[in-house]
């Protein structure tokens, strides 16, 4: 019997050479530079932001940044195979994970996601017109990305053939995918469900002049709209700091809305699917305030005071909590290792640094101004995860 029967390849046969390098390789990078030219050579690539900012993130002079922050004179070389089960509801997360096993120094085998997206096949395709030149065979040995329905059986055949797991997905999901053996020194990084806030301060937006509330606003709506607030860094909770708080937060709202309707698409199930939550929420939630809806692109929900599983309650399609504070530190019982991103506007960096360390918080792992919440790096969720993936050879 075929095992690989219920299988398919969109790169690569399954039958890997596992010789692991250094990682940032230099033909690692230039790989890398070159998949960043070739997607940015498609003519329909501006119809993917998403694969836009992939390709910018791969091209030379980030990499060579990354890799010299990542030199530190260990001598290391990658674990062996790694594989990535990639989230369903992010199409390119599975490109950007590939990459963080490769520049390690992996072979990696890379499930994609069983919903059909544009973007998958549009990079596996990029990736596999590199690998007919020669320049790359060794990369092409080392590379497998396959597509299957969820199912025990094929997931353990191949979680028990690696040296490391990247899990993406739902708690649930990672302790199902957890169930499967693997060898003794399998390394595991999962990235679980996570939960992010957005600071904002009131008066740091009233001075806003035109062109820079419009550019703020359309910060906010990367942050949050292009993924229907579906990435664990999008936040759905948003902070109100100091004074006028009420006059800040119409600025804005006003100025959001205005993104929204130029650039979404609210399909009639979502708007359906979002008024239902309210509704939910306004049963399951004793604290709210007020609701205000901007013309079903915005949802506002306002509460008294965050509960501490306020981590519990998210937003679709455009649907926020907010919250009055004059003290940040008011909120810093609710942070525990749910919490992932804080984006911010108007805060001192070393504030926001200060209130994590000095509440010793369990969760917030990135601290960013707002737009820069969907940009993935080699850190992430706390992890520094191509240092996670390789082994460090000690010579004396």
């Amino acid at each position: 019997m075929n095992r690989y029967e219920n299988v398919t390849f969109l790169v690569g046969d399954g039958n890997l050479e596992i010789l692991p390098f250094s990682p940032y390789d230099e033909l690692l990078c230039d790989f890398l530079n070159d998949l960043s030219g070739e997607l940015r050579s498609i003519k329909e690539i501006s119809d993917y932001p998403d694969i836009m900012a992939f390709a910018f993130w791969c091209r030379k002079s980030n990499i060579s940044k990354l890799k010299k922050e990542f030199s530190d004179g260990k001598l290391r070389l990658g674990l062996g195979t790694v594989f990535h089960i990639a989230p369903s509801n992010v199409p390119v997360n599975f490109a950007f994970s590939f990459v963080f096993g490769l520049l390690s120094g992996n072979a990696n085998i890379v499930r994609v996601p069983s919903k059909r997206f544009p973007q998958i096949d549009i990079i596996c395709s990029a990736i596999d017109r590199l690998f007919v030149s020669d320049k790359y065979r060794k990369i092409r040995a080392m590379t497998t990305f396959v597509r299957y329905e969820a199912t025990d059986d094929i997931t353990g055949m191949f979680s028990a053939e690696c040296s490391a797991r990247l899990i993406w997905g739902g708690d649930s999901t990672i302790r199902n995918i957890r169930k499967s053996s693997i060898s003794e020194r399998c390394v595991d990084i999962a990235f679980a469900d996570r939960f992010s806030i957005c600071v904002m301060d009131g008066p740091s937006v009233i001075k806003l002049g035109e062109a820079e509330l419009v550019r703020l606003s359309e910060k906010f709506y990367n942050d949050t709209y292009l993924m229907d607030q579906n990435a664990c860094s999008s936040p759905h909770l948003v902070l109100w700091l100091d004074d006028e708080k009420s006059v800040a937060k119409e600025i804005f709202w006003k100025a959001v809305c205005s993104q929204v309707s130029m650039k979404y698409q609210l399909e009639p199930v979502c708007a359906v699917e979002k008024y239902t939550l309210l509704c939910k929420n306004a049963i399951e939630l004793d604290d709210i305030n007020s609701f205000k809806g901007h013309d079903n692109y915005v949802y506002r929900v306002a509460v008294d005071k965050v509960v501490d599983d306020i981590d519990k309650f998210r937003g679709k399609f455009g649907y926020f909590f907010e919250y009055d504070t004059n003290d940040i530190n008011s909120i810093a019982h609710i942070i525990n290792n749910k919490y992932q991103t804080l984006t911010y506007f108007g805060m001192d960096k070393s504030e926001l640094i200060n209130f994590v360390l000095e509440n010793r918080l369990m969760g917030i792992d990135r601290i960013v101004p707002i737009g820069q919440a969907m940009d993935m790096g080699v850190i992430w969720d706390g992890y520094d995860i191509v240092r996670s993936l390789s082994r460090i050879i000690e010579a004396k």
